[in-house]
């Protein structure tokens, strides 16, 4: 086990305490930003050449998983911020200077939507926009945002230019008070604002050139950074969900040691909660098997110098999906099996439900374009589907 999974597990307490006061908070509190922080869980996937420890796909996710369990805000800014490291390690190795150089542990934000406009300005772009889900923006120092560059008049090319543009914090405003959710409320995922900050060329990347791989040439011989970006970067994110799934679970389990319902059924012995129970936890424990294998595969393929082919992402994408999709529902269903009794607030179950269906709308957890994508090219129909990610 990697030393920033085994710091988490010691200090689950903190995080634990940490779950309601960072919802109340709107933002992750300061203990629980500070167990993140001092794990160094976010340099598991950053260059060893800016201080990362440049650890395996499945340490990384095992990582963002025990931090979800114990809170689940936590846990989402560790796959979203977590994974932005592995990102950075392809960018320009000026940029990489200037986010880690003073500090290897500075966290940086999202989101990628291509919600900005770029006008070409001298050596870079005036770049403008406003974006939602700014997940941990807090606590970062600098920010990678979608965009695409346009002309004058606001229009984009024949071929649209969309980019990632990284701007450091004074350049760019997080709304405050733009966080009104129902669950994961400690994420702090607010909304940014931009008006005509400056960025230079060398602080882009093309999002078609890092979703095809491109970018890998600039670490060539390190598999870790030949990986498609569209499946680590989902992988991530259904570390999050499964992690705050196996909270889920744990609260069920303690609430179910003692559960007698009103017509005096014993809730451990009754058929019924233990047929969910079992259920979600064989789903779970597949799941979290099957995007683990899958990754580690594609690294021994990589290590044989053997690319990974866009139906190998499809394919990836419909299993990790389909993996989120099973652990959701049977969350649910443990949820309705728990009876009034789960409906309170002075009880974990709801609030741990709560996250978890927040977390299962992103779109890294959703189905329907993912699977209409892999059929299409299983089948060569000719139909194109834009993955975003």
């Amino acid at each position: 086990m990697h030393k920033a999974i085994e710091y988490i597990h010691e200090h689950q307490q903190v995080l634990r305490d940490e779950h309601a006061p960072s919802d109340e908070a709107g933002a992750l509190t300061d203990p629980a930003r500070d167990v993140l922080h001092d794990s160094r869980g976010m340099r598991l996937l950053q260059a060893a050449s800016h201080g990362g420890f440049e650890a395996s796909p499945a340490d990384f996710c095992e990582w963002v998983r025990a931090v979800g369990r114990y809170n689940p805000s936590a846990g989402w800014i560790a796959g979203v911020v977590g994974v932005h490291p592995w990102e950075i390690a392809l960018v320009d190795p000026k940029l990489q200077d200037e986010i880690y150089g003073s500090d290897p542990d500075t966290w940086v934000a999202s989101p990628y939507a291509p919600q900005g406009r770029a006008i070409r300005d001298g050596d870079g772009f005036r770049f403008s926009g406003a974006w939602q889900y700014s997940t941990g923006t807090d606590h970062c120092d600098w920010i990678v945002l979608g965009g695409m560059v346009v002309d004058e008049n606001g229009n984009p090319g024949e071929i649209p230019d969309v980019r990632h543009f990284f701007l450091p914090r004074g350049d760019y405003e997080i709304v405050d008070d733009s966080w009104k959710v129902m669950g994961l409320s400690g994420t702090g995922s607010k909304d940014i604002r931009i008006e005509d900050a400056h960025v230079p060329e060398y602080r882009t990347l093309f999002h078609g050139a890092l979703a095809e791989g491109h970018y890998g040439e600039r670490r060539k011989g390190v598999p870790l950074y030949q990986l498609p970006w569209g499946c680590i970067f989902s992988a991530a994110i259904a570390s999050g969900t499964f992690g705050i799934a196996e909270g889920a679970i744990e609260k069920y389990r303690e609430y179910l040691r003692t559960r007698v319902s009103a017509l005096g059924v014993v809730g451990k012995t009754d058929p019924f909660q233990q047929e969910a129970l079992a259920e979600v936890e064989a789903d779970l424990a597949a799941g979290i098997t099957h995007v683990d294998v899958m990754l580690a595969q594609w690294m021994d393929q990589l290590e044989q110098g053997d690319p990974i082919s866009e139906g190998q992402r499809l394919e990836f994408r419909r299993n990790q999906v389909r993996a989120v999709q099973r652990v959701l529902y049977g969350v649910d269903k443990l949820f309705a099996r728990a009876g009034s009794a789960a409906i309170w607030t002075t009880r974990p179950l709801e609030r741990y439900w709560r996250d978890l269906r927040t977390g299962g709308t992103h779109i890294c957890d959703t189905s329907e374009v993912v699977y209409g994508a892999w059929a299409n090219h299983e089948f060569e129909t000719g139909i194109k589907s834009i993955l975003l990610y």
